[in-house]
């Protein structure tokens, strides 16, 4: 597998310490991380299914020309200005409209999934040809707004691709995106590490929607398959 070199903030194997919250038979399952924690806890309801409206294998398809897993329901770009890593406000919708947008919801002191990720992203998207290379918007908004500084997350996501968008904002705020889209995120809570779910959404041009998930743990490869296609709003 590709990797960045000396990715930030990942020393050593990774060690993904994820709850599997549900199965897709032989398709990838929905992962929820507490990421490099001594253990993963989500809200879920009284039967232990997850709560708060995260994305559920139920919502999930079949396979098409992409190789990450098809949602069997669409979902609208979290409606929600945050701030950017300039520290200005950021209307998500309307900056990314008409863009291919991959959006991952972490925080730059994970480290283990959220560094493997935007690693493997940033190297797929090194390989488009450098004209392609800007048209897509890779989204990292933050769930630890506290430390996540507008110029940490920059100095975090430039190890990565200098291109990259980093948001952060009102924890409350970024939760009510978060589940917009299907993504589970908790408060942090002081002296734990933040959780959240470590699902990477893909959005077509064409229509603005996420049609496409990418569990943790999702390779360089098949982003290096799948970001051409989104790209060129290749319909699931």
């Amino acid at each position: 597998m590709s990797r960045l070199p000396s990715l930030p903030g990942l020393q050593g194997t990774p060690s993904r310490r994820s709850l599997l919250l549900g199965s897709l038979g032989g398709a990838a399952a929905l992962l929820l991380t507490a990421c490099g924690s001594s253990g993963s806890s989500g809200s879920s309801s009284s039967d232990g299914s997850p709560s708060g409206g995260e994305i559920s294998p139920s919502m999930q398809g079949q396979s098409g020309p992409y190789q990450g897993v098809y949602l069997g329901r669409t979902f609208d770009k979290p409606a929600v200005t945050l701030t950017d890593t300039s520290g200005k406000p950021f209307d998500l919708v309307a900056r990314t409209a008409g863009k291919a947008m991959l959006l991952y919801f972490g925080y730059t002191h994970c480290p283990d999934v959220c560094p493997t990720t935007m690693g493997d992203i940033a190297v797929a998207v090194s390989k488009l040809p450098k004209a392609q290379q800007s048209e897509i918007d890779v989204v990292f908004v933050t769930t630890d707004p506290a430390r996540d500084t507008p110029a940490a997350i920059r100095s975090w996501l430039d190890a990565f691709n200098p291109a990259f968008i980093g948001l952060t904002g009102d924890i409350q705020t970024i939760i009510a995106a978060a589940k917009s889209v299907g993504v589970y995120v908790a408060a942090p809570v002081k002296g734990q590490e933040p959780v959240h779910g470590a699902q990477t959404l893909g959005y077509l041009p064409s229509d603005n929607k996420a049609h496409l998930l990418y569990t943790s743990g999702t390779t360089t490869a098949v982003f290096e398959h799948d970001v051409p296609l989104l790209i060129k709003g290749v319909r699931a």
